[in-house]
């Protein structure tokens, strides 16, 4: 019985501390690079993003100009490469912003 408690209870918190980045190492997501004009919107978004202070998917630097490199976003109103849409709960991915050294 022990033995039996002891081995969930190490496979719980080996299952709940491992989460595996849904950005793949290309800086892609369903197909869509992650750099580029984003466009925040309401609804029908490309993702659903939530932004977060620690344990994050993606850090991105908002860039005002030239956003070519993964996770430097340029926030637009027309013409987006991907369009996004702020969530609390259920996320696509996650979000840090920085200062320095975006990307995964």
């Amino acid at each position: 019985m022990k033995k039996t408690l002891l081995f969930l209870a190490v496979s719980f918190l080996t299952v709940s501390t491992v989460q595996a980045n849904p950005i793949s190492a290309d800086c892609t997501l369903n197909g869509k690079r992650l750099a580029g004009k984003v466009q925040i919107v309401k609804n029908f978004p490309d993702f659903k993003v939530k932004i977060v202070d620690t344990f994050q998917d993606l850090k991105v630097k908002k860039m005002r100009n030239f956003a070519r490199k993964c996770g430097e976003w340029q926030f637009v109103s027309n013409f987006p490469d991907i369009k996004i849409q702020f969530v609390k709960h259920f996320p696509d991915f996650t979000v840090k912003y920085v200062d320095y050294h975006p990307g995964l």
